[in-house]
């Protein structure tokens, strides 16, 4: 009794498996997470370091380069890149793409550890590194706090608030606020007066430090208790500090009051700023815990600042940024529909392909396998979202692939007169293992995108493994659940003396395919060559086909980026935001406008990635009504700054599906000095923007900056006293002032700068009338007798790296307008900046798009021959002929005729996702060939059928089967044309299936009758 016969027989045993993958199926359903893309992890750590006055050579020598060195040691490393600039070190870390959330904990406290271990190794006055390991989390649901008549704190104390209740919800991460401005207790002093009275910044600042100190008196025992003392005297008030004895005039006290005025203010200039539609803004983003259904808890977070409307300040708003759970339930609906879509459509083939009851009967298989693959999704945390609900809709038509060969045995053995039970016993018995075989072998052709250890592997992994479940769990419900399934809906034919030599093959459908058929096989060499001609043809024309990597997103966003000059103050870059917000804001079609100045948003889409710090940055996310009006909204802001920001470079850009770069084409110049660097880049530039399908050219280090260089007179400022550091001190204290203490305001500790007022530091001439204590006379001198006047040179500002080596990189972007692509964009570029001329010691890279494609083409890639090698095992051991395994096999390459041809008709490129496409085409195609050799061999050596016969018998009775495998798979796709992630996919699949499918059935029988000598008989 074979496992057919024991499914039929044992029918309790059969119900409560149907019974148990619909209710499990149901509630796993409801149970999993949803996502609108699938979690991959940022392999990124960002380290930032301060060490104020130092220029941005001096920054990479003593500060970057000492960091790179020991992060170079981290065997995990992929990559390190770093920027240079005055007073400030940003490094970026990159680990390879092999590692994943669990490893990455580790190699986080082991680079934190080493970075901790060669501190000491710093410079003095450089500040302690700051080691941001969270730099890759997503803050899902992103608000911008605005208020009209609201400073800067009052929005602080609400968003303070709002955090603290939002941060116990279940299934929230991490709430983050951004765009804080921190403040600081300015004290302005009336230099003349300061002067007079013959005081110095040093005493003061000595005498606030001790004065503000928490120190320690002691402990007194008495009697039997041991009673702390503590003295009283700690300044706690501005008033108090006003009142601050600071020296004599004579006999009368001087107080801080009479030499300064004391007020509590923001630190300006601000390092980073929100708006949100043109208000100044706070915002709040909070992250999702992992494994959380995110729509659920974004309900959750909804409810929660319904519940806390009552403590809201009248005329606070809240504004939604970005709202990843209503994108996410919008998302998983449409795909949720489009998977209803494709399943009907591959029902309605079925029932009229198959007939009312095999149609039903074989829609109801696909519905339990369907509910069977959400169960196991369920217990390995497979969430809901694009990648896993498109693998299943690819899924849909080869998973009715094995119920329909069962299915259509079983109909053709009733035909034959043989009982229920014995025709499901003989076509199991005949196909379990050769349908076993084929499914492994379309899984396997899926299993480089499993296997992938990439970030674009990682992203689309869960494709391979939910068509991995869904194609295992078809193959156990056609040799099980579809014989039990026939036996109740099919009823035995009588047929006179069991004639098993009825030909169930009758009719116009089966009738011309014979037809054709023979004429192939009579005429094999011409169609051979035929087809061979056709191949050549097509490959010449695949060189039309448009390139890409990842599409662009869906979402009614895009971004414009923002850039003045390098050196420009960041209250400048926020005057020219307000005024480009309320044009952008009058546009119809606008929905809302967040700008971020100063660096980029926090990051919160998994594709989004924040720029560095740059005071000269701002970015615009603006939001359309709808997806369709961006690109008119794009041009017509792009038409406006253009005309009316002339001084500042921007880019506009959509958001990204997958991995992205920062810029399409990126040419890398690595060599030692700055000079030769920026005369390549600018070569290469002259290049880049003389061609007009390239947009958004600049080059990454920027413009050189003025530097103000007083020259300091060494043998006249030593005999007054005064060294280059004191010099420096009394530059900064009357230019932007001098942190001279903390002073303590509750739980806050507020700096305390001591700086001139505005009229005294507002102009460049005012550094002439700097005074400096000199100890050697102990009063003040004028500046212009330390030094030998002031200079005006430039300085490179920025100063990048890449795996420790200074690198200056050109970046470009296709022209929209042109209809440039990136690949055949750099196809024209790549041999002109080549032709560049190198000095000694320099070396030219590319990056961008194309370097993004090779890694991940190479880590697929790395896992085909294993795949291909799994697949020719398991083909070669079925048949146990090299004949027939090469009559199967050399279908596959010849699939790329319809690909070649439906990316040209449909315009779609071949990106990414077209290339998966491609390898799991391999499997299908040969999982059908084997099906057709399988039966031709068993026709010829079990029926004794003549081996021309048996190629034509075997033909016409896979043809259905493998007609309807592909006609299900091809319909089931077109709810799939509409996604720009998965169009180029479904067009390869589509073309290539339906080309690959009449090769099967032509050209795998010449093959089989051409290696084997058949000679044609009519």
């Amino acid at each position: 009794m074979n496992i057919a016969e024991r499914s039929i027989r044992q029918k309790t045993v059969s119900w409560m498996i149907i019974v148990l993958l619909v209710a499990g199926g149901i509630i796993s359903f409801q149970g999993l997470g949803r996502l609108e893309d699938p979690n991959f992890t940022i392999k990124q750590a960002m380290i930032v370091t301060y060490y104020p006055g130092a220029s941005a050579t001096e920054v990479e020598e003593e500060i970057t380069l000492p960091l790179e060195t020991t992060l170079q040691t981290l065997s995990y490393l992929d990559n390190v890149t770093s920027t240079s600039s005055n007073g400030m070190s940003q490094i970026m870390v990159e680990m390879k793409s092999t590692y994943r959330k669990d490893d990455l904990a580790q190699i986080w406290d082991e680079m934190r550890s080493k970075i901790s271990d060669m501190q000491a190794g710093l410079p003095v006055g450089s500040a302690t590194p700051i080691v941001n390991t969270e730099f890759g989390d997503v803050f899902g649901y992103f608000m911008a706090i605005t208020g009209k008549d609201y400073d800067y704190s009052d929005l602080k104390d609400y968003v303070d608030y709002l955090k603290r209740e939002l941060v116990v919800v279940d299934g929230v991460g991490k709430v983050q606020v951004g765009g804080t401005r921190s403040e600081e207790l300015v004290i302005e002093i009336n230099r003349s007066r300061m002067t007079a009275l013959g005081l110095n910044v040093s005493s003061l600042q000595g005498l606030l430090q001790t004065q503000n100190l928490v120190s320690n008196a002691g402990k007194i025992k008495i009697g039997t208790e041991y009673v702390r003392i503590s003295s009283t005297g700690t300044v706690s008030s501005i008033e108090a500090l006003k009142n601050l004895t600071v020296g004599r005039n004579g006999d009368q006290l001087v107080y801080l009051s009479d030499i300064a005025t004391i007020s509590k203010q923001f630190i300006d200039p601000a390092s980073h700023i929100y708006h949100f539609n043109g208000e100044n803004a706070l915002t709040l983003a909070v992250s999702f815990a992992s494994g959380v259904n995110v729509v659920e808890v974004g309900k959750a977070i909804k409810e929660r600042l319904k519940e806390l409307e009552f403590a809201r300040p009248i005329g606070i708003e809240i504004g939604v940024i970005y709202d990843q759970p209503g994108q996410v339930d919008a998302s998983v609906q449409n795909f949720v529909v489009s998977l209803a879509q494709a399943i009907g459509i591959v029902i309605a083939v079925l029932l009229v392909a198959m007939g009312l009851r095999p149609g039903i009967l074989m829609s109801i298989v696909l519905l339990l396998t369907i509910l069977g693959t959400f169960i196991i999704m369920k217990i390995q945390g497979i969430e809901l979202h694009r990648i896993s609900l498109g693998a299943l809709i690819i899924a849909l038509g080869m998973l009715v692939d094995n119920a329909i060969v069962i299915t259509e045995g079983i109909m053709i053995g009733l035909k034959r007169g043989l009982t229920r039970i014995e025709a499901a016993n003989r076509i199991v018995k005949n196909t379990v293992w050769p349908l076993l075989g084929a499914t492994i072998i379309a899984i396997a052709a899926f299993a480089p995108i499993g296997l992938s250890p990439d970030a674009s592997g990682e992203f689309t992994g869960s494709l391979f493994w939910v068509l991995f479940i869904s194609l295992f769990l078809s193959w156990i419900m056609a040799i099980t659940i579809t014989p039990f399934l026939c036996y109740l809906m099919f009823k035995e034919e009588i047929v006179e003396q069991h004639n098993m030599a009825a030909d169930p093959y009758k009719g116009v459908f089966y009738g011309t395919y014979r037809w054709l058929l023979h004429v192939f096989l009579r005429f094999r060499w011409l169609t051979l060559f035929g087809i061979i001609g056709l191949f050549v043809f097509s490959m010449m024309n695949f060189g039309n086909v448009k390139q890409a990597f990842f599409p662009a997103s869906s979402l009614p966003v895009f971004i414009l980026d923002y850039w003045l000059p390098e050196g420009s103050d960041i209250r400048a870059t926020e005057k020219d935001i307000r005024g480009l917000e309320n044009y952008i804001k009058k546009q119809q079609g606008v929905e809302q406008v967040t700008a971020t100045i100063g660096r980029g948003a926090d990051r919160f889409m998994l594709t989004y990635s924040p720029e560095f710090n740059y005071p000269s940055y701002a970015q615009l996310l603006v939001r359309a009504d709808s997806f369709e009006r961006v690109g008119t909204l794009m041009s017509e802001i792009k038409t406006y700054t253009d005309a009316n920001y002339p001084q500042a470079f921007t880019k506009y850009d959509r958001m990204a599906i997958g991995p992205s770069t920062k810029a399409k084409i990126e040419a890398r110049f690595i060599g030692p000095d700055p000079k030769i660097l920026r005369k390549l880049g600018a070569e290469a530039e002259k290049i880049f923007l003389a061609e007009e399908d390239a947009i958004n050219v600049k080059q990454d280090w920027r413009e050189r900056t003025k530097l103000v260089r007083p020259i300091f007179n060494d043998n006249a400022a030593r005999r007054l006293g005064i060294s280059k550091k004191d010099l420096d001190d009394a530059i900064a204290l009357n230019v932007s002032g001098t942190t001279i203490g903390v002073f303590r305001d509750g739980s806050e500790i507020l700096p305390i700068k001591l700086r001139p007022p505005e009229s005294e530091r507002s102009s460049f001439d005012e550094l002439k009338n700097i005074e400096i204590f000199s100890p050697a006379k102990q009063a003040y001198v004028n500046i212009e007798q330390t030094i030998n006047g002031i200079d005006v040179v430039w300085e490179d500002p920025l100063i990048k790296r890449r795996d420790r080596k200074r690198t200056l990189t050109v970046l470009a972007d296709p022209n929209p307008a042109t209809g440039s692509m990136p690949v055949p964009l750099l196809a024209k570029l790549r041999p002109l900046v080549e032709e560049i001329e190198l000095p000694v010691g320099y070396s030219l890279k590319w990056g961008g798009e194309f370097e993004a494609q090779q890694k991940a083409n190479k880590a697929v890639f790395a896992f085909v021959p294993l795949g291909a090698l799994v697949m020719l095992v398991i083909t070669i051991f079925m048949f146990n002929s090299i004949k027939q395994t090469l009559a199967v096999w050399i279908t596959v390459p010849l699939a790329m005729i319809g690909v070649t041809w439906g990316l040209l008709v449909t315009g779609a490129p071949f990106s990414f996702m077209a290339l998966l496409a491609i390898l799991s085409l391999t499997g299908m195609l040969i999982k059908n060939g084997i099906v057709l050799v399988e039966e031709i061999k068993r026709l010829n050596e079990e029926e004794g059928d003549e081996m021309l016969h048996a190629i034509s018998n075997a033909s016409v009775s896979r043809l259905r089967p493998v007609t309807m495998a592909m006609i299900t798979t091809v319909l089931g796709m077109i709810p799939l044309l509409s996604d720009v992630f998965f169009q180029p996919m479904a067009v390869t699949i589509m073309f290539g299936l339906s080309f690959a499918t009449v090769l099967t059935l032509i050209l795998v029988p010449v093959l089989y009758a051409l290696f084997y000598g058949v000679k044609y008989k009519s």
